[in-house]
């Protein structure tokens, strides 16, 4: 336990995200489910507020507090892989990273985000997305089992055997429910090397690129593709509309395959084989702590022409350090039924994000002004749903993001695991 006395509390309290500064009034590091039953009873108590911080990575700031308790899950992080049955057990405070090597050391893998010091936990719970999610599925399609400690501090597991209606929600609403103490995954084999980079166009090229990512797109539905607008340090601060891909087959299948974008005369190509393992982390440092971080997102059901000009267009005022990213879903996001769990947004063509990283506190209120703008300017363009670990915005309501019949079930989840709202530092359903 580490309070504001203690000399560790500074460094304690910090979490990812710089803009969410605050001051907890008690910060504690379980060993164990037990010392997690304690902690949870100990606050009910004591009326504290809970915040959960498994990776800290919580955009909106939901992993700290200011005059509650921070259960800091970071002393639970053991990662186990059954290789037989092709399964992996990750503690609630376990970084991707750290799932992503236990699994390739046998040669498997679970589908994951794209930072590897991100929590698992917290991905996990609001869906997520990654590069492998076109081929296996998003990190819940592959969830098989979550224990579970309640707001009465009572132990429960969930999958499809066991407590299924829980099961569904924390397939998307997780953090809603309790702190998961540990997590079972389902892995799939995949050998240490991708083929992995992106080719930029100028912004003028948009439309005509765009019409080629629709076509790969629709005939290639294993393959991760993700187009960006922004503007190139690289070049000189130029708009570009960037492509980006990973390819699981071999680098002459990969290469063949993504040669309509590489032999397009872009105006940079950083395509190559890479290992698996490098490439989930090569994004860790310019993601890494201490910066400030704000993003906004919605799903589209195409990627139209209209769409795009659009995005384009925004380029204009993008500020430094920011872009409009677009990630293909369709292929195994697809074949998902809609109503397996309350995860909404399988229809979706593309996943949005407006994603600003900074250091001065003095632009807050300029970028993340920016952001919502943007997002505004394209709501025209949206469908049902919002990737939830992207909603930062105190004020969105639950049937925003899983549409209105899903929203009502959760509803009656939250009634019956939580109906105090003990837990309500999250995307909150509201009992």
């Amino acid at each position: 336990m580490i309070g504001p006395g203690d000399p560790d509390y500074e460094q304690a309290r910090r979490v990812w995200n710089a803009i969410a500064d605050r001051r907890p009034a008690l910060i504690v590091r379980p060993s164990s489910v037990d010392d997690v039953i304690a902690a949870i009873r100990f606050a009910r108590e004591q009326q504290l507020v809970v915040a959960v911080r498994g990776g800290g990575h919580s955009v909106a700031g939901f992993s700290t507090c200011d005059g509650g308790m921070v259960l800091d899950m970071s002393r639970m992080r053991e990662v186990t892989v059954d290789p037989v049955r092709r399964t992996a057990r990750a503690q609630g405070g376990a970084h991707l990273s750290q799932l992503d090597k236990a699994a390739q050391a046998h040669g498997l893998v679970c589908p994951v985000g794209v930072i590897g010091h991100t929590g698992v936990a917290g991905l996990t719970l609001g869906g997520g997305m990654g590069r492998l999610q076109r081929k296996h599925g998003l990190t819940v399609d592959n969830l098989l089992a979550v224990d579970l400690v309640t707001a009465e501090g009572e132990k429960i597991r969930a999958s499809e055997e066991e407590n299924p209606d829980l099961f569904w929600g924390l397939r998307g609403a997780g953090a809603n429910f309790g702190v998961a103490t540990s997590f079972e995954f389902r892995l799939h084999p995949l050998e240490g090397t991708v083929f992995v980079g992106m080719v930029a166009f100028p912004i003028d090229r948009s439309l005509e690129i765009a019409l080629r990512v629709r076509e790969f797109v629709g005939t290639h539905d294993d393959v991760h593709v993700a187009v960006y607008f922004t503007r190139s340090e690289e070049l000189g601060g130029q708009p570009i509309f960037a492509v980006g891909a990973m390819h699981t087959g071999s680098a002459d299948i990969a290469g063949r395959d993504l040669r309509v974008f590489r032999e397009s005369s872009p105006l940079l190509d950083t395509f190559a084989s890479r290992r698996y393992l490098d490439v989930q982390v090569m994004n860790d440092e310019a993601s890494g702590w201490g910066k400030r971080f704000y993003t906004k997102a919605g799903f589209f059901p195409e990627l139209t022409d209209e769409l795009v000009d659009r995005c384009a267009g925004l380029v204009d005022t993008i500020p430094p350090g920011a872009e409009l990213s677009l990630w293909a879903h369709g292929g195994a996001v697809g074949r998902v039924s809609d109503d397996a769990m309350a995860y909404t947004g399988r229809t979706a063509a593309f996943n949005i994000g407006a994603e600003l990283a900074w250091e001065d506190p003095a632009d807050d209120e300029a970028r993340i002004a920016w952001g919502r703008a943007a997002i505004g300017a394209l709501k025209a363009f949206m469908g049902t749903g919002t990737y939830v670990n992207d909603v930062v915005e105190a004020d969105t309501n639950g049937a925003q993001i899983y549409g209105k019949a899903k929203y009502e079930r959760l509803v009656r989840l939250k009634r019956q695991y939580d109906p105090d709202n003990f837990f309500r530092l999250n995307q909150n359903i509201k009992p």
